[in-house]
């Protein structure tokens, strides 16, 4: 059998990340949430995930620091980031992608079953399904 693979959701909003996380795990995935990036920081050192799903707007510890962080770790770097956020202008979209992240989807602009086929995509363009 092939292993699980491992999702974060980054994900500041307990609705969306409680929706997120149901859709995810009803595809077959081990997902975890982290409720803001200072989570999420933390939950790398216990666990590292193939694909991170990251909002940017959160307290504490934005999504752009985080992807910063995330980045810049030889142990974290491999990771797909994916961010999911309001925020839709050209340069943060661009910010996102200089940074690191794989992909930057807009909330407003996609499902979350649009979500989900994008994840299923990106782990298998990467060879990992």
């Amino acid at each position: 059998m092939d292993k699980k693979h491992k999702i974060l959701i980054v994900e500041d909003d307990p609705f969306l990340s409680s929706l997120a996380s149901e859709h995810l795990t009803k595809e077959g995935y081990e997902v975890s949430v982290a409720l803001g990036g200072a989570a999420a920081l933390e939950h790398l050192k216990k666990d590292i995930p193939d694909l991170m799903l990251l909002d940017i707007i959160m307290p504490e510890v934005g999504g752009f620091e985080v992807l910063k962080i995330v980045k810049a770790d030889p142990k974290y770097k491999d990771i797909i980031v994916i961010v999911f956020s309001n925020l839709g202008q050209k340069q943060e979209i661009e910010e996102g992608k200089r940074l690191g992240a794989t992909d930057f989807l807009v909330k407003s602009n996609f499902t979350l079953k649009e979500v989900v086929e994008k994840i299923k995509a990106l782990l298998k363009e990467k060879g990992e399904v």
